[in-house]
């Protein structure tokens, strides 16, 4: 398995620079967000992306995914699908670009029931999605988070192909009351790319519904408000390492491990650590 970071979350002024710091710690790839800002599809000009690519290639750099996640509710509100759904494909586009065959989003909230009309609304636009990106060799992963891992398996099943899953030990931990090894079992088929994050509950009456639709409106600062769970340094949550990390081996998975901090105040330091601990895991 490889290891990578999300390169907002070292903080740095620039994507540049974030490459830099990403080469220095030692990482194998890196997962750039394509959504918003100047590494978005209608910004990026033919001579940034070849910028990028050389900067890549001179700290020994691999693109492990972008991130295409355009926060709000994911693609649960039928009037915004369409829009949503042409901005996926360009960063598909731009993946291909990029030489990655992964692109990670959130999509919003999985209805168990699959009568509930979002439920259609949701895969209606995930079809749409993942019959481009396979189309392309890529892989629209859903990030874990609001739903157990039997809903989202039972929506992927009924996707047509080009979805699959980014897991997040930590949101199923210490948001859904989940068993990450559990987890990997059940979506083995599906995983494609993987977060390295951890946490703890602290509200066993948790709704995750409440939790994602709150981060849908108010974004990260709102998630991170949330009082039912906190955000710990890798390593000092309530992830079982150890067993997760053999159930990866077990299923055969040799992905990317992407470290993903959201809180604290010394993210780059919580970061060090965290590669240290992972490392001598592996």
């Amino acid at each position: 398995m490889k290891l990578g970071v999300i390169t907002d979350c070292l903080k740095k002024p620039t994507l540049e620079e974030a490459l830099d710091s990403a080469r220095k710690l030692g990482l194998d790839g890196v997962q750039i967000y394509a959504t918003t800002g100047s590494f978005s599809p209608e910004r990026l000009t033919r001579e940034q992306k070849a910028f990028y690519q050389e900067r890549l290639r001179a700290n020994g750099l691999e693109v492990s995914a972008l991130c295409g996640d355009m926060g709000g509710f994911g693609f649960e509100i039928a009037a915004d699908n369409p829009a949503r759904i042409e901005k996926t494909k360009a960063i598909v586009d731009l993946a291909v670009e990029f030489g990655t065959n992964v692109v990670t989003t959130h999509i919003g909230v999985i209805p168990a029931d699959k009568k509930n009309p979002r439920y259609a609304v949701m895969l209606e636009a995930l079809r749409a999605c993942g019959k481009y990106a396979a189309q392309k060799g890529v892989t629209l992963a859903i990030e874990t988070g609001p739903e157990k891992a039997a809903v989202l398996k039972a929506f992927l099943d009924d996707t047509e192909g080009g979805v699959g899953v980014n897991l997040d030990p930590a949101n199923f931990t210490m948001v859904t009351g989940q068993d990450a090894v559990e987890a990997v079992y059940l979506l083995q088929e599906y995983i494609v790319h993987t977060h390295l994050k951890d946490g703890r509950m602290l509200d066993k009456n948790l709704d995750p519904t409440a939790v994602y639709h709150a981060f849908a409106k108010g974004g990260v600062e709102e998630l991170n408000a949330c009082t039912g769970f906190e955000e710990l340094p890798i390593g000092t949550g309530d992830v079982n390492w150890d067993a997760y990390l053999r159930a990866l081996r077990e299923i055969g998975f040799d992905g990317y491990l992407t470290i993903e901090r959201e809180a604290g105040a010394q993210p780059e330091r919580d970061i060090l650590q965290g590669i240290e601990f992972i490392r001598g895991k592996l």
